[in-house]
Parts: structure tokens; C-alpha cells; sequence
């Protein structure tokens, strides 16, 4: 069983049920990088990696020694709409886990001399990742279909934009965004409330967050955009604009998904592009949804003159899911496909208490495997069939190109 309860700060407590000598516990806070305003790009990021970097209590390096001198694992991430911090520890040392996470979340100083070192650090993740062109050409794509609006641009922001920041834009951004009813710490485990930073209240949860509407983006539908990065091989991929976090079309599409490209070799795009041609080492499809727009798309790399004949390829798949409904045995073989995955999914612990923690943070209650399996057993095939005529068909369909 699930509990929730409140503690006087309004910081919601989430605990899941565990009975593993090791603990996972973190805090996650309902801020990203389309919180940022136009001149605070990457500022979300930056403060996740300053976060480390020393309280009232703490400097940086007893915050690494508190959690890894016990053997524990402390982390971080951003994504576009939330962050998170996290560690995983064994149970006898929950305390000071929890302790750590309440210090450095809530009372971090940002130290100027820490700002200045973690500047450098940022500066190479930036230059690491724009080496990495199979990497950017996922955060491009998203900004050429969210252009102009915070989705619209990376997580990691610029090196020029990143070396003006100061310990001041740190605090202004965390004061806003990192504050307990803003956040939910999530604990793996039955917690005594001995280990919490408070006593239980009933002040009830809720986000910060502005209240969304469907924002406007340019219309780049059936554009190809071109960059000359010099790459060794191609880069290339072609997706559009789809399903919101609340939409129910989201789960036919991650069926959809799963089928076309998703991790297993017998994805079609997989069996046309590399098992059957031979041309590509990696070809895959992927989705995400946030909380008021989504976003589908197909990435492979090949030589740069296979590229034409790897894009028929692709739409030649698309084109079946379009006029073909699955036949009954093939919609019953990718359900149980996805329950297999989803199973092997869930024996990762930590994976599993970040995605439900972010689910919480997100909707207000948590999703497991069982949630998303009752979603897909209702799928029918003109389900997925009726998504792929809204969301393949060429006209709609953005492409990207690295040459």
C-alpha cells in the first residue's frame, strides 16, 4: 500500500512499499527548464549542479561524504518540467539520506567560488554533448517544432549564457521554484515518522506551477531543415507534435511506438532498416509527453547517401500502420510485447520510484505498471490505426538533417 501525508512546511511525503535492506528517497521538484525565462536558459540545470555545492550546514565536500562515505549513491537530473534529486542508501541510513536531501534542497547557499568551479564543469557537459551529434539533433528537433516557447530550447542552455550566471541568479530562481509545496520527497519503505523533517499535517499539496494553456508554435509541418555539421555519417530525424500528459491518444501512441521503433530488435523499423538493408546501425522511434503538448519521432544515422532510401524505407512502414489495421494475433503478440518490457522495467528499483515520483509530482497521484497496462489492454487496432493516420501522414511531418 501507497501512504501520503504532509508535514507543517506543506513538502508532501510519498512512501512506497519496500522491504529491501537498500532505501531510495529524493526529492522532486515540480521546476524545469520551461520555467525559465528568456535570459535564464540552462539556469535550471546550473542550479541542479549548484545544489551540491554547499549550505549553512554543509560545505561540498561533507554533502558527498555525508551520503558516499556510507556507501550511498547521491544524483540529480533536469528534465523540462521537473528536477530531481535522489540517492539510494542502506536502510540503517535513511536519516541522514533524507537529512541531506531537506539541507541541500531547501537551504543551499550557492556559494560565488562554487558558482565560478561548477561554471567549467557545465561549460565541458555542454561541449561533451555538442560533440555528440546524435544527441543534439534530439534538442534541435525540439526546438525547431517548439520554437519560441521554453520547450523550445536545451537543458543545458549555452556556455556564453551559463558563464554570466551568479550565486544572486541561483538564489532568485530556487527562491521561487524550491520550495516545499512545490515538491514532494518520495521514501521507499515503511518511514517512521521519526525520520521525517517534521510532523505530520494535513496541508493540502499543490504545484506552483502557472496554470498552462496549449501554447502557439510556428508551423513547421512537411519542412526539411538542413545543417551542415560535417559528421562522419548522417543524422537524421523526422517527428511532429503530439499527445499531452492527460490526453488518453498518448497510450495508443506509446503502443504505436513500441511497434515502430521501440527498443526491441523486432521493431519494424528495425527489421527494415537494419535487418533486412543493412543500412543503419541505430534506427528508432520515441515519444514524450508534457503536461500540455507532446512530441513523436523517428532518429537513425547512415552513410550520407543512403539517406533517400532510408527515409522510404521509414515511410513505407508509416504507410502500413496508416492503411493496414493489425490483425488481431499481431495486436495481442505487441501487448504482450509491452507487458514483458514494462515488467523488465519494474525489477529496476530506482527506475521505477523516479518514474512513479515524477508521475506524483506531476498528476497528483503515482502510475504503475498495472496503471499502464489497463491504459493499453483497451487499445483496439482502429485506435492505432486512427492515431497513425493523425500523426504520420507526410504533410504533417517535420525532418531534420545532419550532413
Amino acid at each position: 500500500m501507497r501512504h501520503q501525508f504532509y508535514i507543517p512546511s506543506n513538502l508532501q511525503v510519498i512512501t512506497l512499499p519496500s522491504s529491501s535492506p537498500v532505501a531510495y528517497c529524493g526529492i522532486a521538484v515540480h521546476a524545469g527548464t520551461r520555467n525559465e525565462k528568456a535570459d535564464q536558459q540552462g539556469l535550471a540545470h546550473f542550479c541542479e549542479h549548484l545544489t551540491f555545492k554547499g549550505t549553512n550546514r554543509r560545505n561540498a565536500m561533507r554533502i558527498i561524504n555525508d551520503i558516499e562515505g556510507l556507501g550511498g549513491e547521491l544524483n540529480a537530473f533536469t528534465n523540462k518540467e521537473d528536477t530531481v534529486f535522489y540517492c539510494a542508501i542502506q536502510r540503517e541510513h535513511l536519516r541522514k539520506a533524507i537529512d541531506v536531501l531537506v539541507d541541500i534542497v531547501f537551504n543551499s547557499i550557492y556559494p560565488q567560488a562554487e558558482v565560478e568551479k561548477e561554471c567549467e564543469v557545465v561549460c565541458d557537459e555542454i561541449d561533451s554533448y555538442e560533440d555528440t551529434p546524435a544527441e543534439l539533433i534530439y534538442d534541435e528537433f525540439e526546438n525547431l517544432l517548439f520554437d519560441g516557447h521554453p520547450l523550445g530550447h536545451n537543458i543545458l542552455g549555452t556556455s556564453e549564457q551559463v558563464r554570466t550566471y551568479t550565486s544572486a541568479d541561483a538564489a532568485r530562481f530556487t527562491q521561487q521554484w524550491y520550495r516545499p509545496e512545490n515538491c514532494v520527497l518520495f521514501v521507499t519503505g515503511t518511514v517512521p515518522p521519526s525520520l521525517l523533517p517534521a510532523t505530520a499535517s494535513q496541508t493540502p499539496w499543490h504545484s506552483l506551477q502557472p496554470e498552462k494553456t496549449t501554447p502557439g508554435f510556428k508551423d513547421v509541418s512537411g519542412q526539411l531543415f538542413v545543417r551542415n555539421r560535417q559528421t562522419h555519417q548522417a543524422h537524421v530525424m523526422l517527428g511532429t507534435r503530439a499527445f499531452a500528459a492527460d490526453d488518453d491518444r498518448r497510450w495508443v501512441l506509446y503502443l504505436l511506438n513500441n511497434i515502430l521503433g521501440g527498443p526491441c530488435m523486432n521493431s519494424r523499423l528495425n527489421l527494415s532498416l537494419r535487418e533486412r538493408h543493412a543500412l543503419v546501425y541505430t534506427v528508432e522511434s520515441s515519444m514524450v509527453s508534457y503536461s500540455d503538448v507532446g512530441l513523436w519521432s523517428v532518429y537513425f544515422g547512415c552513410d550520407a547517401d543512403d539517406v533517400k532510401h532510408c527515409l522510404q524505407l521509414v515511410r513505407r512502414e508509416l504507410d502500413k500502420l496508416m492503411v493496414r489495421p493489425l490483425s488481431m494475433g499481431q495486436l495481442h503478440a505487441a501487448k504482450q510485447q509491452l507487458r514483458g518490457q514494462l515488467a523488465i522495467a519494474s525489477d529496476n528499483r530506482e527506475q521505477m520510484v523516479l518514474d512513479y515520483a515524477r508521475s506524483f509530482l506531476h498528476t497528483g497521484k503515482g502510475r504503475t505498471v498495472n496503471d499502464v497496462m489497463a491504459h493499453i489492454d483497451a487499445i483496439k487496432a482502429d485506435d492505432l490505426q486512427k492515431v497513425a493516420c493523425q500523426l504520420f501522414a507526410p504533410e504533417r511531418l517535420t525532418t531534420l538533417l545532419y550532413k
